[in-house]
């Protein structure tokens, strides 16, 4: 429903514009394979509630209604003879299993198995919030290449108006025009490419998302950026233990270690209990018969009982059942050993990445500082006619390619940062 609610507001007020902190508390909530989570976690409070409900007696109560021809019981001398006769039963019957340890024992497992559901929520909203993440960062750089493309397009086409009117006075040659219309078609193309990398990188942003109607657009915000402790001895491994998807693995080895009890719980005798109360009415078809009220209360029957059962051999299935389960366990260690081998090496690449771009992007402002000087420098020597066209162009588009660079690296830094969030963030 507010998916659905979603959809309507998009449509009805088109090209919305969302910030990275919009599109994450989106997905985090909308996307589904977090709703299927959910859906998880409800399911196991349903197989908790359902665990518990094992310890308490079933009951039930019936009536049959018969009819029997040729050979049979006279019910009034238990002799047999040919007789025609209709049977009424009437029962109602409880059973209780007083003491079956396999049922405490299931529900342990089935908390522990609702706990590893809760951390596979939030594992499953880590997940896509680091894929928007991606997608978001890759988008905002296809779209600022596409803007440096466009503003270098449109200094061209001015450029080549003031050129071609210097060289009807005489003040350039006509190649200066020549040469600068053959990196004009030069960077048509590209940004030809760059419109398709834009506009895929906004379909994959929006997949992210599970949204299906292109109605926003996504915009940075100014952030100053951020530094973190990555000095700190523990660094990898507080972010390591709160990971959900550690927790996650943890979890499911306390469930591999009650599910050996489980196994071995199939070596212990049960104890049951039962009672049924029970009455009948019988009469020969044709003959009278005592009144249905008489022979009901004299009929009434009532059984109390208690039965142990004590396992001696089952074929050696509980044997192996148990063996299983010990091998799930040893096999869900190596699950953990995985994890933190995968966790580990993305927590430090993050960090790589992230000390990497904030050093570049410190070296790319000097850069950038640089090539704008240059750039009005040149500027001013190609106006006095102190600069060929060709040599301008490089100048120029050397700026803007500082000028993106310098966005991308910021880019990549706020990047890193937001992934590194999504890791502190734990459970």
């Amino acid at each position: 429903m507010k998916k659905l609610f979603f959809i309507f507001l998009i449509n009805l007020f088109p090209a919305q514009t969302w910030t990275l902190k919009q599109c994450l508390d989106y997905a985090s909530t909308n996307h589904p394979l977090v709703k299927q989570s959910s859906i998880n976690i409800q399911k196991n409070d349903r197989l908790v509630s359902a665990s518990k409900g094992i310890l308490l007696p079933s009951a039930d109560a019936g009536i049959n209604h018969n009819y029997n021809f040729g050979n049979g019981i006279n019910p009034q001398n238990n002799q047999r003879e040919s007789i025609n006769t209709q049977n009424d039963n009437f029962y109602a019957q409880a059973n209780w299993e007083l003491m079956n340890w396999r049922n405490y024992l299931n529900i342990s497992l089935s908390k522990i198995n609702r706990e590893t559901s809760t951390f596979r929520m939030k594992q499953a909203q880590n997940e896509v919030k680091l894929n928007v993440i991606k997608m978001f960062f890759n988008y905002q750089n296809n779209k600022s290449w596409l803007d440096v493309l466009e503003t270098q397009i449109s200094g061209i086409e001015d450029q080549i108006k003031r050129t071609e009117k210097e060289v009807e006075i005489g003040n350039r040659p006509k190649s200066d025009v020549y040469d600068i219309k053959a990196n004009l078609g030069t960077l048509q193309e590209q940004l030809v490419s760059a419109k398709n990398s834009r506009d895929l990188s906004k379909i994959n942003l929006l997949n992210a998302l599970a949204i299906t109607t292109d109605s926003l657009d996504f915009k940075m915000e100014d952030d100053a950026l951020a530094h973190s402790n990555f000095n700190d001895a523990d660094f990898v491994k507080n972010l390591l233990e709160k990971n959900p998807a550690y927790q996650t693995v943890l979890t499911e080895i306390k469930a591999n270690q009650k599910n050996i009890a489980i196994a071995k719980s199939a070596y212990l005798p049960t104890f049951n209990g039962s009672y049924i109360w029970s009455s009948f009415y019988s009469k020969t078809l044709g003959e009278s018969a005592d009144e249905f009220s008489e022979q009901f209360k004299r009929n009434k029957n009532q059984q109390l009982g208690f039965g142990l059962n004590i396992p001696i051999f089952n074929k050696l299935q509980v044997k192996n059942n148990v063996e299983i389960a010990k091998l799930n366990v040893i096999n869900s260690n190596y699950d953990k050993e995985i994890v933190i081998n995968n966790l580990t090496q993305t927590i430090n690449s993050i960090k790589a990445q992230f000390q990497n771009s904030e050093e570049k992007y410190t070296l790319l402002q000097a850069n950038f500082e640089n090539q704008k000087l240059s750039f009005q420098k040149s500027e001013e020597k190609y106006k006095e006619g102190l600069m060929d066209a060709y040599t301008f162009f490089v100048v120029r588009n050397n700026w803007l390619q500082a000028n993106y660079n310098l966005i991308n690296s910021k880019n990549e830094v706020i990047q890193q940062t937001e992934l590194l969030k999504v890791f502190e963030s734990g459970f």
